[in-house]
This record gives C-alpha cells, structure tokens and sequence, in this order.
C-alpha cells in the first residue's frame, strides 16, 4: 500500500526557512549546540519521519546594499553552520531517522562530495541523502573564491557532469568487494573494485574511489530544482524532489508531468517521490491554531523579505526605490532563483516594482498549497487529498519555529495520519531507501537513464 512520506525542512543556522522564526517566543536560542539538533531529531524519530533535509547556501543573505549590517541586525540567516556536521551530531541519537544536507555541485568537487557522503551513507547504516544544488549568487562565489556566479543554465551542464562523476565512483566498489580473508590475505577482489577515468567537457576524475558500497547502495539523490533546466535535471537524477506547488490543481498538473518527464529518459516514474513544501499550523483546537498563525504573523518586517528576495535573486533590491519599476534587461539579467522571478513576471505585470516583488512573494509563502491552518483533523484532511489524487507524494514540513512546530505536528497530526493508514507506525526498514520505498539501485543504472536523455 502506498505510504506517504515525510521530509523535516530544516537549517544549520539561527532560524527555520522564515526569517522571523528566531523572534517567535517559544524559539529555542541555542540553534549552534548538539542539544538542539539532537532534540529535533528524536522529536522526528518519535513522529517516524522519513527524513531530515538540511537546505544550506553558503554566504549570509548579504546582497542588500553590499553590507551585512542588516542582516546581522534582523538575524536574517546569520549563523550559518556545516549541515553534514549538525546532522551527524543528529545521527549519533538516532537509529532510523533518514538525514540529508545540501552540498553545491559549483563550489565543490565531486570526488569530494562523492567521498562525503558515501562516509556518512555507511557511518549511518543507509540513511544519508544528498541535496544537490548549484547555488544561487555572487556572494557564494565570492566566498569560494570567484569573483561571480555561473550563468544559470551552464551551472546545470555542469552539475550533469559532476553527477557523472559522483555515481559513476559510487559504482566502483561492487557489494561483495570485500571479503576481508586474513588467512588468505585477500581484503579484497581487485577485479571488482573499478577505476571511474572520467573525461567530461567541463569535468575529470580518474579514481579509483576509496568508499565501499553502502546497505542501501548509495545515499538518496534529493533535487529542488524549479526552473524550466532545473526539472529537466530532476528528471535525470532525482529521487526524493522537493516541490512547492502553488495550489492543489497546479500541483496535480504539475506531478503528473514531472512524473512523464522521469518516464521519457527510461525512468520507473515510481522512483521519483515529489515532497510539497508545507508550513502547518497545528493546535488541539482550530480556533487556537489561527491565533497562533496571527501570533507568528506580527514578528516579520520588510527588512526580512529585502534581505532573502535580494539573497535569492542575486540582485540588490536596495537599488531600486520601492515604486520604481525594474527594466526589462533587469528582468532578463537575474541569474538566481529564476523560477521565483518567474512568479512574478507571469502574474502579467510587464515591469513589476520593488512593492510588487514583496507582495507578490509573501502571498506565495500563504498560499492554499503552502499553509495550513487547523486541528490535526483538519491539517490530515488537505495532506490526504494532495496526496490521494494525487499531487504529491508526501510532504516537507516547514516549520514556523523550532522545536514547537515539529513537536506539534508529531502531536498532533501524525496519529491522525496512522489513523487514516496513510502513515506509517512503525519503521518497516533499517535504511533511508525502506522509508521512502526506493530500491537500492543496481551498478549502473543511471547510466541508462541518462543515455536516453541523450
């Protein structure tokens, strides 16, 4: 019986996803020590999540005005920590929670990568998973040592070579390489154990790779991509995808035509679970749930919204007068999160403002198919329609604030869920793979999946 999934957004940094979390006053502070992490993650486990997914960028949302001074100030992501280390800290009080982080395919090798999180992948026993991402802005280059960031649809001509490159190691080492015979002084089958000698048009690596195979063959593939080349690049790689639907009819639109673009480059379409972004608010009572929501809205200001937009977009917002319309070259010239631009050039609005940027993404963050307001009875009756129809395969639960949000869902909304069977009640499996119904990949696969996206 099909299960839904269950994905923990969560940040190596001060605050969740929303800026203002920080504020909230049931906020734990302490968002740089073991203990925090540690605590979310049994709250998960308790709540059999399949999986606690880092997001990471590396430079502070510093792109207003060229300082940081703002962003200290407002605590606008200002801390940001290592997720792989925050999520073995994680790792070491669990025993079935899945546990991903972000790693960029433009500021990092992928022998590197590669190497990483094959580690992690056997130090966990088969729950790690990669997000791969290809960064967002010059500030990130800045701080790797570039002067500016690649041009956007390059960036994912690259990252098909670094994906290469990753799995191509990650199938070196066969399952039964090792035999560890001390007698007969054989660790290992040489001829089992293969050289990558990969020559790309932007990449190379030679190998031979130095991490074995792990329980569930190699970690998770996780991928956000939302741009037109993004979803082209998820449907190549991507086995858990991180998806934000706008509504319920967009988001079934939307899964079935991500699901046929897995099947038109050789993929089983059921290897591909889509997650949407959710942000619940949960409470014993509806009406204490909306209080709770017109709590939470009174602690972010406009400053918050300059920063992140100017962050996402790689673009200084403190350019522009708040009525000043942006030029279509302007326009055009955002390399960032084009899919965020996109939403607010297709409302029709030729030249959008500074204003119409604000308003137009606040709206997306409260839109039907981000936010749910209720009682665990009322956040499970939206989750089963998306997920029945459907328009998802599970769900990434942001949360307003840490730990309250997640141990309010755990409360709240998970029995709800196991009561309907759409959940499960225990863990049926040992690795990430088992929670999200994933077989482990065979040697070679990819490469038939990606030969005919050729």
């Amino acid at each position: 019986m099909r299960q839904m999934s269950l994905v923990a957004f969560l940040q190596a940094q001060n605050c969740t996803t929303l800026p203002s979390s920080w504020r909230h006053p049931d906020a734990r502070t302490d968002t740089y020590s073991p203990e925090y992490y540690q605590h979310i993650a049994r709250v998960l486990e308790r709540g059999k999540f399949d999986i606690g997914f880092f997001d990471d960028r590396l430079a502070m949302p510093d792109m207003y005005a060229g300082d940081h001074a703002e962003t200290v100030k407002n605590g606008i992501r200002c801390v940001k920590l290592d997720p792989v280390a925050c999520m073995m800290t994680m790792a070491a009080v669990t025993t079935h929670l899945g546990l991903a982080a972000t790693c960029s395919t433009s500021y990092f090798s992928p022998f590197h990568v590669a190497r990483q999180f094959q580690t992690v992948d056997l130090m966990t026993k088969g729950r790690a998973a990669w997000n791969v991402v290809t960064s967002v802005n010059d500030n990130e280059a800045r701080n790797m040592g570039f002067d500016s960031h690649t041009a956007h649809d390059l960036r994912y001509d690259q990252a098909d070579e670094f994906m290469e490159i990753v799995l191509g190691h990650w199938d070196t080492w066969e399952d039964d390489a090792i035999v560890a015979d001390k007698e007969g002084n054989l660790y290992a089958h040489p001829d089992k154990v293969h050289r990558l000698d990969y020559k790309g048009k932007y990449m190379k690596s030679r190998g031979p790779f130095t991490v074995p195979r792990t329980p569930q063959g190699h970690p998770v593939i996780i991928q956000a991509g939302a741009s037109a080349r993004g979803k082209k690049f998820s449907a190549r790689w991507g086995e858990l995808i991180f998806v934000a639907f706008r509504n319920f009819e967009s988001g079934k639109a939307e899964y079935a035509s991500l699901k046929a673009a897995a099947a038109a480059v050789g993929r089983n379409p059921d290897d591909m679970k889509l997650a949407n972004l959710m942000y619940p608010i949960v409470a014993e009572t509806r009406a204490e749930a909306e209080d709770k929501r017109a709590e939470y809205e009174k602690l972010s200001n406009d400053m918050d919204q300059l920063l992140l937009l100017s962050e996402a977009l790689n673009f200084d917002f403190a350019a522009k007068e708040m009525d000043e319309p942006f030029t279509d070259d302007e326009i055009e010239g955002i390399q960032g999160m084009q899919a965020l631009r996109d939403r607010v050039t297709s409302t029709g609005i030729k030249n959008p403002t500074v204003r119409d940027f604000m308003t137009i993404t606040r709206r997306g963050l409260l839109n039907e198919g981000n936010t749910v307001v209720g009682d665990g009875k009322d956040v499970a009756d939206v989750m089963e329609q998306w997920f029945e129809e459907p328009a998802c395969d599970g769900f990434v639960i942001g949360p307003t604030h840490q730990p309250g949000a997640f141990e309010d869902f755990v409360q709240f909304v998970v029995p709800e869920l196991q009561k309907r069977g759409l959940y499960r009640k225990e863990y049926s499996g040992t690795t990430l793979r088992d929670h999200l119904g994933l077989e482990k990949p065979a040697l070679g696969a990819w490469r038939t999946n990606y030969d005919a996206a050729e």
